[in-house]
């Protein structure tokens, strides 16, 4: 697949931050509602800024695998809270251009709009790649909320700023929430819809898991 590089890559805090507050101009927070193939991407690490970056795509029916990428790389940038993408894109990007399939979704592990700039990961990947995305992580990072109902499907929203800017979703009974935040060409009720459709049986949507699986066994 395609991704375009709208910006080279930056090499200081500065040139990073001003990626993302020129980039986040782009984000469109509408869009589709249904997906016929949703990609899961997830990176691992492995001592001395190694990295494994792992992008599965599956049917979004059945969840089936239809295709998967990993590419071994390093960290491309220091760690800095808010700029940790940059760390993580070059190979994820290079990831999503290995692959043969297009997938409709992006499902990052990671933050989208909940982020100090509204500019996370999975607002940076969708923009870049065109393609509905949405983050989902698991703690916290900016804003405030109140935990969920026990049962699955309940919510609250991230506020940040008197803004909403994600939910607080209980993917499973009486298990620890997960972080959703719409990235690009997504609502948030479409992003928290389908965070719990790819979430049958376990805490984590099944594309992450199966990307986190792929980046782990590929080390």
């Amino acid at each position: 697949m395609h991704v375009n590089q709208l910006h080279p890559w930056p090499t200081s805090v500065s040139e990073a931050e001003s990626v993302q507050e020129r980039l986040r101009l782009h984000v469109e927070l509408t869009g589709p509602t249904d997906f016929t193939t949703v990609a899961g991407l997830d990176v691992h690490y492995h001592g001395d800024d190694a990295l494994s970056a792992a992008v599965v795509v599956l049917d979004s029916g059945t969840l089936a695998v239809v295709d998967q990428v990993v590419v071994h790389g390093k960290a491309a940038f220091p760690y800095v809270p808010g700029l940790f993408a940059f760390r993580e894109l070059p190979a994820l990007v290079e990831a999503l251009e290995r692959l043969t399939v297009t997938p409709d979704l992006l499902v990052c592990d990671g933050y989208g709009l909940a982020h100090p700039r509204r500019f996370g990961l999975a607002c940076h990947l969708g923009v870049l790649t065109g393609l509905p995305s949405l983050g989902v992580a698991k703690t916290p990072f900016v804003g405030t909320h109140t935990t969920p109902d026990r049962e699955r499907g309940s919510w609250t929203p991230i506020i940040l700023d008197d803004t909403t800017v994600g939910r607080t979703v209980r993917t499973q009974k009486a298990i620890k929430p997960v972080y959703v935040s719409q990235g690009h060409r997504i609502t948030l009720d479409t992003a928290t819809a389908q965070v719990l459709r790819l979430a049958p049986r376990f805490r984590l949507p099944d594309p992450i898991r199966a990307a986190d699986h792929l980046a782990r066994q590929s080390t």
